[in-house]
């Protein structure tokens, strides 16, 4: 288990690092790369959290943080990088080795761990300290243009998050010229089906059930009324 800390000095992202990592990401694909060098090249590696891992507390805890990132994320890049080693994936970033392995059965296994990685890196970041609350005010518009009101998006969100079954993601989506709420599967992930991502929301149950057990939908409210990143989801709108 992690460390518990409350020194966030080493655990923010370096905020330009972050800028050209997603700038050069939207040149490829039209998305958000997260990982920064992690992306660019075997060994992949994990992520910094942009917040210390009591950052989020009391929504998530520092316990779920600690399971959650340094077991489950963690795992996903040791395992990729025992499959991705030796193969034309090795020096792949995320985003094109989850793009050439989708539906691909003989790939499942390639395909799951970098699509997770991904996943779980926008999550983090979809999430922020004090979040929740208002949008910024572009945000908001775009938001009103597609759903009618705030409120709307947000109930479309929390009910794509508490009724997908079983293990999955419910993302705030661009879809042609209009916000969308949609929900995935597993590790599937939006862009992969031409849609560009802004924000989304962990339904795996190691992402909640050390706080809340079976109450997803408390997980879900409160992570939308209390740290829900609608500045990330601005920013990923370019």
């Amino acid at each position: 288990m992690m460390e518990k800390t409350t020194d966030t000095s080493s655990n923010f992202l370096n905020r330009r690092d972050f800028i050209v990592a997603a700038v050069s990401t939207v040149a490829i694909l039209g998305t958000v790369g997260l990982t920064g060098k992690a992306q660019a090249a075997s060994p992949f590696t994990l992520p910094q959290l942009p917040y210390a891992t009591n950052g989020l507390n009391p929504i998530i805890s520092d316990k779920t943080i600690s399971f959650h990132y340094g077991k489950h994320h963690k795992t996903y890049v040791d395992n990729l990088n025992k499959l991705a080693t030796g193969t034309e994936f090795a020096d792949l970033p995320l985003e094109k080795i989850i793009s050439a392995t989708a539906g691909q059965t003989d790939k499942a296994a390639i395909f799951n761990n970098a699509a997770q990685i991904w996943n779980h890196t926008f999550y983090w970041q979809s999430l922020t300290p004090k979040g929740g609350g208002e949008p910024p005010a572009a945000m908001k518009q775009k938001i009103i243009v597609s759903f009618g009101s705030v409120d709307a998006c947000i109930k479309e969100l929390a009910g794509a998050a508490t009724t997908q079954f079983g293990s999955g993601w419910a993302w705030l989506v661009m879809a042609g010229d209009k916000l969308k709420v949609v929900k995935t599967a597993n590790a599937e992930v939006p862009f992969t089906s031409g849609m560009k991502p802004l924000l989304t929301i962990d339904v795996w149950e190691h992402a909640y059930y050390l706080d809340y057990q079976n109450r997803r939908a408390d997980y879900v409210n409160a992570v939308l009324d209390k740290l829900i990143n609608w500045e990330f989801a601005l920013k990923n709108i370019g």
